[in-house]
């Protein structure tokens, strides 16, 4: 593996890490100050998590600089069209991929259905509105350039598309510490290897990536008061035609 793909990963791990030292430094500095203990918790996570992630992304970009170029003189990359068409597609895919996944997990495996992991990041994204932009854009495009590019890319170089997707896609599920659903994970891990290694370029499942994650806090936050009373109303419905009979 190239040394530039080692800080990039050096970066990253630091990145998640660094709360540990950025979370007392946010107290000491007063943030917080005067909200319920729950409250100020959220606050404190989600302000560091937006300094963090916005601070690592330049810095890595930094290290691939090498990386743009080459990618430029690689002839066997898809074309621009062609790239746009599998990012939309690659969406697609990646909702399938989840939903196949979820529905094995419940009635296979016996596992509720939604994450605990994307129920915390909506009660900070619900703090702090900006985290949309860490959830929905830096944060899949790190998570691309690391488990894709870099831990996908030598694995692939060494072992067949499965084997270098599954421990790849592992690696993915690890790190978002949602251990009961590391089956939904490994499903998008496995989507986004395929529109990399089909495109040959990383661009495609970093949009692909971003337009689900946006999709979802949007659904989840923006209209999620309008998707309760849907669900509601539906339920209402239902049992009103049940009682007819």
């Amino acid at each position: 593996m190239k040394a530039r793909y080692w800080y990039v990963i050096l970066t990253y791990v630091l990145m998640q890490l660094s709360g540990v030292l950025g979370f007392p430094l946010l107290m000491k500095l007063g943030v917080g100050d005067g909200l319920k203990a729950t409250d100020a918790e959220n606050l404190i996570i989600a302000y560091w998590t937006i300094i963090s992630f916005v601070a690592a992304l330049p810095i890595v970009l930094y290290l691939l600089r090498q990386d743009m170029k080459e990618r430029r003189q690689n002839p066997k990359r898809s074309t621009k069209w062609e790239a746009f068409g599998w990012a939309i597609a690659g969406v697609f895919m990646a909702f399938a991929a989840q939903i196949i996944a979820a529905n094995i997990e419940i009635h296979l495996f016996g596992i509720e259905a939604g994450s605990e992991n994307t129920q915390n990041i909506m009660a900070l994204v619900k703090s702090v509105p900006f985290l949309i932009i860490v959830v929905s854009v830096i944060g899949p495009i790190l998570e691309e350039i690391v488990f894709r590019q870099i831990i996908f890319g030598a694995l692939y170089k060494r072992f067949n598309f499965f084997i270098a997707g599954l421990l790849s896609s592992l690696v993915f599920a690890v790190v978002h510490m949602d251990f009961s659903h590391i089956l939904l994970y490994t499903a998008m891990g496995f989507t986004f290897a395929f529109l990399y290694v089909h495109t040959k370029r990383i661009i495609v499942p970093i949009c692909a990536h971003v337009a689900m994650n946006t999709f979802v806090v949007v659904m989840q936050t923006i209209f999620a008061d309008d998707i309760e009373r849907i669900l509601k109303e539906t339920e209402n419905l239902r049992q009103t035609f049940i009682g007819g009979f």
